[in-house]
């Protein structure tokens, strides 16, 4: 915290840190799936029925719903990142990701450099953080998990800090309880109880 210098990045830090560290199990984690599912839902994306076999997370027509709240919110993170012509593609051109199975196909339907793949990378993940701590899910566990404060002491904070504001630029900062995508405006997380 005290390396952010603004007060939307400190607000945003503030919110995400007020969530839980621990992520959810049973029936918290089958309603935070759920929730997860409907913003997919607003966002227009065809969800696989259940017990689909799938090979990735997005195969550039449906997402993989039998898989984890924080998973899927950062698969919705890549849609609301990728024009139109990437939503088409396996992994939306980004390479295989951890969950992948297929990963030659994946990497074959890769068309970003690396370098852009871990800009979009680091955008998905910040931005579907944001979303679980707007939905009151455990944003702090996925904040942990996703490295965001590695190189605590150099850069974890300007990193941050300009990954946010790319996102407020780009004005993808929507409400998450709105669950839509044509709505999208500046983020203002609830404050913490």
């Amino acid at each position: 915290m005290a390396g952010l210098d603004d007060p939307f990045s400190r607000r945003i830090f503030r919110r995400i840190r007020a969530t839980s560290p621990d992520r959810a199990t049973d029936f918290e984690a089958e309603q935070h799936r759920r929730a997860a599912l409907s913003l997919a839902g607003g966002f227009g994306m065809a969800i696989h029925p259940e017990r689909t076999q799938c090979l990735y997370n997005w195969d550039g027509t449906a997402l993989n719903g039998a898989t984890e709240a924080y998973v899927i919110l950062h698969e919705i993170a890549h849609f609301a990142l990728a024009p139109p012509e990437r939503r088409r593609l396996i992994d939306f051109g980004l390479g295989p990701g951890p969950d992948t199975i297929d990963r030659t196909a994946a990497e074959t339907a890769a068309v970003l450099a690396m370098l852009d793949r871990e800009e979009d990378e680091a955008a998905a993940s910040l931005l579907g953080i944001i979303w679980e701590a707007e939905l009151g899910q455990p944003a702090l566990a996925s904040f942990l998990d996703q490295n965001w404060l590695e190189a605590l002491d150099r850069s974890a904070a300007s990193h941050f800090t300009s990954v946010l504001l790319a996102l407020r630029q780009r004005r993808l900062l929507i409400r998450a309880s709105r669950g839509r995508a044509d709505r999208a405006e500046h983020c203002r997380p609830h404050q913490a109880a």
